[in-house]
Protein backbone atom coordinates (compact mmCIF):
# COMPACT_ATOMS: atom_id res chain seq x y z
CA UNK A 1 0.00 0.00 0.00
CA UNK A 2 1.35 3.80 -0.61
CA UNK A 3 0.50 6.56 1.52
CA UNK A 4 1.47 10.21 0.30
CA UNK A 5 0.83 12.69 2.94
CA UNK A 6 0.93 16.51 2.15
CA UNK A 7 2.26 19.00 4.50
CA UNK A 8 3.68 22.02 5.13
CA UNK A 9 5.98 20.49 7.67
CA UNK A 10 7.77 17.27 6.61
CA UNK A 11 10.12 17.00 9.43
CA UNK A 12 7.06 16.36 11.58
CA UNK A 13 7.07 13.07 10.55
CA UNK A 14 9.98 11.17 11.63
CA UNK A 15 8.07 9.00 13.96
CA UNK A 16 6.76 6.99 10.67
CA UNK A 17 10.58 5.84 10.45
CA UNK A 18 10.45 3.85 13.59
CA UNK A 19 9.41 0.59 14.84
CA UNK A 20 6.82 -1.61 13.15
CA UNK A 21 6.01 1.10 10.57
CA UNK A 22 10.01 1.22 9.47
CA UNK A 23 10.17 -2.24 9.24
CA UNK A 24 7.17 -2.38 7.61
CA UNK A 25 8.87 -0.16 4.83
CA UNK A 26 11.66 -2.02 4.48
CA UNK A 27 9.94 -5.10 3.80
CA UNK A 28 8.07 -3.21 0.95
CA UNK A 29 4.54 -4.10 2.90
CA UNK A 30 4.05 -0.20 2.72
CA UNK A 31 5.43 2.53 1.20
CA UNK A 32 5.20 6.75 2.95
CA UNK A 33 6.18 9.37 0.98
CA UNK A 34 6.13 12.93 2.85
CA UNK A 35 5.49 15.82 0.59
CA UNK A 36 6.06 19.51 1.35
CA UNK A 37 3.45 21.61 -0.19
CA UNK A 38 5.65 24.42 -0.53
CA UNK A 39 7.50 23.07 -3.31
CA UNK A 40 5.10 23.46 -5.65
CA UNK A 41 3.99 27.42 -4.80
CA UNK A 42 4.17 29.67 -7.56
CA UNK A 43 5.19 32.24 -5.57
CA UNK A 44 8.93 33.84 -5.64
CA UNK A 45 9.23 33.27 -1.62
CA UNK A 46 7.11 29.78 -1.51
CA UNK A 47 4.45 31.47 0.49
CA UNK A 48 1.19 29.22 0.81
CA UNK A 49 -0.65 30.87 3.20
CA UNK A 50 -3.20 34.25 3.24
CA UNK A 51 -5.75 36.07 5.33
CA UNK A 52 -9.39 35.29 4.60
CA UNK A 53 -11.78 36.45 2.40
CA UNK A 54 -14.64 38.57 4.91
CA UNK A 55 -12.25 39.27 7.78
CA UNK A 56 -11.18 36.58 10.76
CA UNK A 57 -8.04 35.60 12.82
CA UNK A 58 -5.31 33.75 11.47
CA UNK A 59 -4.44 32.57 8.45
CA UNK A 60 -5.31 30.11 5.47
CA UNK A 61 -3.82 27.84 3.15
CA UNK A 62 -3.84 28.83 -0.56
CA UNK A 63 -5.21 26.69 -3.37
CA UNK A 64 -2.63 26.87 -5.70
CA UNK A 65 0.29 25.14 -4.02
CA UNK A 66 -2.14 22.31 -2.72
CA UNK A 67 -3.86 21.65 -6.32
CA UNK A 68 -0.39 21.81 -7.65
CA UNK A 69 0.65 19.01 -5.23
CA UNK A 70 -1.87 16.65 -5.84
CA UNK A 71 -2.21 17.45 -9.78
CA UNK A 72 1.47 16.00 -9.87
CA UNK A 73 1.66 13.19 -7.19
CA UNK A 74 -2.13 12.14 -9.07
CA UNK A 75 -3.09 12.87 -12.01
CA UNK A 76 -5.34 10.60 -12.78
CA UNK A 77 -7.24 10.56 -9.29
CA UNK A 78 -6.20 6.87 -8.72
CA UNK A 79 -5.45 7.64 -5.12
CA UNK A 80 -8.08 7.94 -2.10
CA UNK A 81 -7.50 11.63 -1.44
CA UNK A 82 -8.14 12.13 2.43
CA UNK A 83 -8.15 15.77 4.10
CA UNK A 84 -7.82 15.67 8.13
CA UNK A 85 -10.44 18.09 8.99
CA UNK A 86 -12.26 19.26 12.37
CA UNK A 87 -15.58 18.42 10.13
CA UNK A 88 -14.90 15.35 8.89
CA UNK A 89 -16.43 11.75 9.94
CA UNK A 90 -14.96 10.71 13.06
CA UNK A 91 -12.07 7.73 12.69
CA UNK A 92 -12.61 4.86 13.85
CA UNK A 93 -10.71 1.21 13.96
CA UNK A 94 -13.47 0.33 10.88
CA UNK A 95 -12.73 2.96 9.07
CA UNK A 96 -8.95 1.65 9.50
CA UNK A 97 -9.54 -1.34 8.15
CA UNK A 98 -11.67 -0.09 5.05
CA UNK A 99 -8.90 2.26 4.08
CA UNK A 100 -6.36 -0.38 4.36
CA UNK A 101 -7.95 -2.16 1.52
CA UNK A 102 -7.16 0.63 -0.69
CA UNK A 103 -4.12 0.61 -2.82
CA UNK A 104 -2.89 3.99 -2.58
CA UNK A 105 -4.65 6.66 -0.31
CA UNK A 106 -3.36 10.50 -0.32
CA UNK A 107 -3.36 12.38 3.52
CA UNK A 108 -3.87 16.13 3.27
CA UNK A 109 -2.82 18.53 6.18
CA UNK A 110 -4.18 21.76 7.10
CA UNK A 111 -2.84 23.90 8.82
CA UNK A 112 -3.35 27.49 11.07
CA UNK A 113 -7.28 28.28 9.99
CA UNK A 114 -7.40 25.83 7.73
CA UNK A 115 -7.45 25.10 3.89
CA UNK A 116 -9.53 27.18 1.07
CA UNK A 117 -12.47 25.59 0.59
CA UNK A 118 -12.09 25.17 -3.27
CA UNK A 119 -10.17 22.44 -2.43
CA UNK A 120 -12.22 20.29 -0.62
CA UNK A 121 -14.55 21.08 -3.40
CA UNK A 122 -12.45 20.06 -6.24
CA UNK A 123 -9.86 17.44 -5.05
CA UNK A 124 -10.93 16.21 -2.09
CA UNK A 125 -13.08 12.14 -1.67
CA UNK A 126 -13.57 12.59 2.03
CA UNK A 127 -12.82 14.39 5.05
CA UNK A 128 -11.97 12.35 8.31
CA UNK A 129 -11.64 13.63 11.98
CA UNK A 130 -9.70 12.09 14.84
CA UNK A 131 -11.85 13.36 17.45
CA UNK A 132 -14.07 16.69 18.76
CA UNK A 133 -11.25 18.64 19.64
CA UNK A 134 -8.96 21.33 17.73
CA UNK A 135 -5.17 20.94 16.66
CA UNK A 136 -2.52 23.11 15.66
CA UNK A 137 -2.13 21.58 11.99
CA UNK A 138 -3.26 18.15 10.13
CA UNK A 139 0.07 16.46 10.92
CA UNK A 140 -0.84 14.51 13.89
CA UNK A 141 -3.77 13.39 12.52
CA UNK A 142 -2.19 11.95 9.53
CA UNK A 143 0.48 9.86 11.58
CA UNK A 144 -2.55 8.52 13.49
CA UNK A 145 -4.41 7.59 10.49
CA UNK A 146 -1.28 6.02 8.88
CA UNK A 147 -0.22 4.05 11.48
CA UNK A 148 -3.69 2.66 12.20
CA UNK A 149 -4.23 1.85 8.63
CA UNK A 150 -0.78 0.15 8.44
CA UNK A 151 -1.51 -1.99 11.22
CA UNK A 152 -4.03 -3.50 9.21
CA UNK A 153 -2.47 -4.26 6.12
CA UNK A 154 -1.36 -7.97 5.70
CA UNK A 155 2.04 -8.82 7.08
CA UNK A 156 2.77 -5.75 8.99
CA UNK A 157 1.76 -6.81 12.29
CA UNK A 158 0.11 -11.02 13.01
CA UNK A 159 -3.07 -11.76 12.17
CA UNK A 160 -3.77 -12.78 16.18
CA UNK A 161 -2.73 -9.25 17.51
CA UNK A 162 -5.20 -7.57 14.88
CA UNK A 163 -8.22 -10.32 16.13
CA UNK A 164 -7.49 -9.06 19.91
CA UNK A 165 -6.80 -5.52 19.33
CA UNK A 166 -9.39 -3.26 20.94
CA UNK A 167 -12.52 -2.49 18.99
CA UNK A 168 -12.46 -5.58 17.30
CA UNK A 169 -14.79 -7.41 18.59
CA UNK A 170 -16.90 -4.34 19.91
CA UNK A 171 -15.05 -4.38 23.45
CA UNK A 172 -11.74 -2.92 24.98
CA UNK A 173 -8.82 -5.40 24.97
CA UNK A 174 -8.75 -7.56 28.40
CA UNK A 175 -5.68 -7.19 31.02
CA UNK A 176 -2.23 -7.93 29.97
CA UNK A 177 0.66 -8.51 31.88
CA UNK A 178 4.25 -10.47 31.95
CA UNK A 179 7.51 -11.06 34.10
CA UNK A 180 7.71 -10.78 37.18
CA UNK A 181 5.09 -12.36 38.04
CA UNK A 182 4.72 -10.28 41.07
CA UNK A 183 5.59 -6.52 41.16
CA UNK A 184 5.12 -4.16 43.77
CA UNK A 185 2.71 -6.52 45.82
CA UNK A 186 0.63 -7.51 42.89
CA UNK A 187 0.50 -10.84 41.51
CA UNK A 188 -0.55 -11.86 37.93
CA UNK A 189 -4.23 -13.81 38.27
CA UNK A 190 -3.43 -17.32 39.05
CA UNK A 191 -5.45 -18.21 36.11
CA UNK A 192 -3.00 -17.02 33.89
CA UNK A 193 -0.17 -19.09 34.80
CA UNK A 194 -1.53 -22.48 35.16
CA UNK A 195 -1.75 -23.29 31.57
CA UNK A 196 -5.60 -24.19 30.72
CA UNK A 197 -5.68 -22.11 27.59
CA UNK A 198 -9.62 -22.84 27.44
CA UNK A 199 -9.82 -21.17 30.61
CA UNK A 200 -7.70 -18.66 30.02
CA UNK A 201 -9.25 -17.61 26.77
CA UNK A 202 -13.29 -17.29 28.82
CA UNK A 203 -11.46 -15.37 31.40
CA UNK A 204 -9.93 -13.34 28.91
CA UNK A 205 -13.55 -12.42 27.41
CA UNK A 206 -15.46 -12.24 30.77
CA UNK A 207 -12.25 -9.20 31.84
CA UNK A 208 -12.82 -7.51 28.08
CA UNK A 209 -16.55 -7.21 28.67
CA UNK A 210 -15.97 -6.09 32.16
CA UNK A 211 -13.51 -2.99 31.47
CA UNK A 212 -15.38 -2.22 28.34
CA UNK A 213 -18.68 -2.10 30.95
CA UNK A 214 -16.70 -0.21 33.38
CA UNK A 215 -14.66 2.22 30.97
CA UNK A 216 -16.61 2.26 27.98
CA UNK A 217 -20.09 1.04 28.52
CA UNK A 218 -20.90 3.56 25.47
CA UNK A 219 -19.65 0.21 22.99
CA UNK A 220 -21.74 -1.97 24.49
Amino acid sequence: MRIDILTLFPSMFAPLKESILNRAQKNKKLEINIINIRDYSTDKHKKCDDAPFGGGAGMLMTPQPIASAIEAIDPAHKAKRIYLSCGGQVFTQKKAELLSREKRIILLCGHYEGIDHRIIELFIDEEISIGDFVLTGGEIPAMVVADCVARHIEGVIKKESLENDSFANGLIEYPQYTRPQEFMGKSVPEILVNGHHAKIQKWRQEQAQLLTKKKRPDLL
